[in-house]
């Protein structure tokens, strides 16, 4: 397994970019299932006080020392400021879930030193890997990309 992938989910405590107040995104559905996998996990969204009865933080600097990692499910156009944000706050696990990647996103992380897990969803590789995600799991150990 890639070793930045094995340190972030090493890390029990994520800071989530992704969530929305709807509760309709992927982030909150990873959210919850991180949670029931026995991660701590700290929404952050810039607006909203609460989502699904949840303490949210305006900012990753509201987070400090408080977070292992920092995964991030937000729109492209977005992910780039999240990861100055992050690379600001000092975090340098980051996760950039498979879609809020762009070629100007990894172009900035490059720029700000980190080396974010990309391409892949965190769902696969956060245990226990149940469901779908085992399946998919499974398929891609099985030709060697895992």
């Amino acid at each position: 397994m890639d070793k930045n992938v094995q340190e972030f989910i090493e890390g029990k405590r994520i800071a989530v970019l992704g969530a929305s107040r709807s509760g309709k995104k992927f982030g909150n559905s990873a959210a919850t299932e991180l949670k029931e996998r026995g991660y701590q996990v700290f929404l952050v969204h810039p607006q909203a006080q609460e989502i699904d009865g949840e303490r949210c933080y305006p900012n990753l600097e509201a987070l400090q020392g408080q977070v292992d990692g920092v995964w991030i499910c937000l729109p492209p156009k977005q992910t780039e400021q999240a990861l100055k944000d992050a690379a600001q706050a000092g975090y340098d696990k980051i996760w950039l879930q498979q879609g809020a990647e762009s070629p100007q996103a990894l172009a900035t992380a490059k720029e700000l030193g980190v080396n974010p897990v990309t391409g892949k969803c965190i769902l696969m590789y956060a245990q226990p890997v149940r469901g779908f995600h085992s399946w998919h799991r499974g398929f891609v150990k099985l030709i060697g990309k895992l």
